[in-house]
């Protein structure tokens, strides 16, 4: 087995293995992380960048929305409660994966595939849902990715019609469909490789245009009105969805310490993880109060829209829109390999088609054009943050680790009095109930968007 990265965080050539018993594996010699082949392998300092790398897109230029959900100090408190919990979720799922792979004697798996393998270890009750849960995996992954191109789609035109209104107004939808052939063309380049110049250069503007943004919202006011300090129960799921989305990179996550020089010193109490989501969470408390101390109860979906119409102020808003155009092909990547790899190429095999690109080409495609149709159906760029932050990443991101964390444990290593069985329920719980009440406020809202 090579053990190279694959986007969902795993192996390129999944192993089928047959799983130990739970109580092997304990005194086991088998490591992992020492069997693991990976090309061009990072160190600490560049894994650590790649995950900061990662928080500065649209998930922190909604957050003084998301603020303006949830009060000033609600938000600033409840930010740094949820990513502790997120951050203890990425530890946990990693920590689970590490574990199937050692009782399977793999150096690496996907994150189905380790979902699959804990609740084969868990108690009987669970053997049940192991071989539909890595589809149910797979399902939540795309979803999530199609959601961030949908995110994407609906950032781009409205940062677009910003910058056109002032001299033709035109609806958003007929931005979007100025976009769309780049767009297809865009999502076309096979490769990641390919693609490295481009997100470099998407980094870059997105640094240079966060600095200009953080310019803006301390040396001014976009009004005058009084800060709500502690919001609403009504509102408080939409901030909840969307601190979610910001927070949880799930497959990055997973990937970065896939690819790492040293992957035992992510997880570790002053590790990569512990850093980055400590930093990251910083600044999106950071942003989420000084974007809605500048715009009160009038923030926009995206700070962008929320600035002046200047110079400066629009050179921002072309180095995002371009930022993220690039980031689209990137997050289309994932989906599309997920499809094709586990599910459609194999089929296509089995009927003995030689030919694969026509299909794969069709299938980046039709990928694209679904996010065009969704977003083009329902323009409301924070309530789309809102629904997939809480439908997909309280699975990825909160259920699902918990679930394998109980099942990796099982029977005999869950702590004095089984400490950790009730803590992993608990953080189902939260996950569960984020998931239905940010779901359903998100889609009250939308619907709410167009009566009235």
């Amino acid at each position: 087995m090579s053990g190279k990265a694959s986007p969902q965080g795993g192996s390129s050539s999944p192993e089928n293995k047959p799983l130990a018993s739970p109580r092997a594996g304990a005194n086991d010699d088998y490591d992992p992380h020492e069997h693991r082949q990976t090309e061009n392998p990072t160190n600490n300092v560049e894994s650590l960048i790649h995950l900061l790398k990662c928080s500065l897109g649209t998930g922190i230029l909604a957050m003084p929305q998301a603020f303006a959900n949830s009060g000033l100090i609600t938000g600033i408190i409840a930010t740094v409660i949820v990513g502790a919990i997120i951050t203890h979720c990425l530890r946990i799922l990693i920590r689970s994966q590490y574990w199937v792979c050692k009782q399977k004697r793999v150096p690496l798996l996907t994150y189905p595939e380790s979902m699959r393998g804990s609740l084969v270890a868990g108690p009987p009750f669970m053997h049940k849902l192991a071989k539909p849960s890595a589809a149910t995996v797979d399902t939540f992954l795309v979803v999530y990715q199609l959601g961030v191109c949908c995110v994407y789609i609906v950032f781009i035109a409205g940062n677009i019609k910003k910058l056109v209104d002032p001299f033709k107004e035109m609806r958003i939808e007929l931005h979007m469909l100025f976009i769309l052939i780049p767009l297809v063309a865009f999502n076309l380049i096979p490769s990641l490789k390919m693609l490295s110049p481009f997100s470099l250069l998407a980094n870059v503007l997105t640094v240079i245009g966060l600095g200009i943004i953080v310019y803006y919202v301390t040396s001014d006011q976009k009004t005058d009105e009084p800060i709500d300090l502690w919001g609403s129960p009504k509102t408080f799921p939409l901030f909840f969805g969307t601190v979610l989305f910001a927070l949880t990179a799930v497959g990055v996550v997973v990937a970065i310490e896939n690819n790492m020089k040293t992957p035992k010193s992510f997880g570790s109490n002053f590790g990569v993880l512990n850093i980055g989501m400590t930093i990251i969470v910083l600044l999106y408390v950071a942003m989420g109060a000084i974007g809605y101390n500048y715009c009160r109860s009038q923030c926009l979906d995206s700070i962008t829209l929320d600035l002046p119409d200047s110079g400066l102020a629009t050179s921002v808003v072309i180095m995002y829109t371009i930022a993220i155009f690039i980031s689209y092909a990137l997050h289309c990547y994932v989906p599309v390999e997920i499809v094709w790899r586990d599910y459609l190429k194999p089929r296509l095999q089995k009927k003995g088609v030689q030919k694969f690109w026509p299909y794969e080409y069709g299938l980046r495609i039709v990928l694209c054009l679904i996010t065009f149709v969704l977003a083009a159906a329902v323009p409301r760029l924070g309530l789309f943050i809102s629904l997939f932050g809480a439908l997909c990443l309280s699975a990825l991101g909160m259920c699902f680790p918990a679930m394998m964390d109980f099942c990796c444990g099982w029977p005999d290593r869950l702590g004095p009095g089984r400490i950790i069985m009730y803590k992993d329920i608990l953080l189902f719980i939260i996950g569960l109930i984020g998931l239905v009440a940010g779901t359903y406020v998100a889609l009250v809202g939308i619907v709410k968007s167009f009566t009235d």
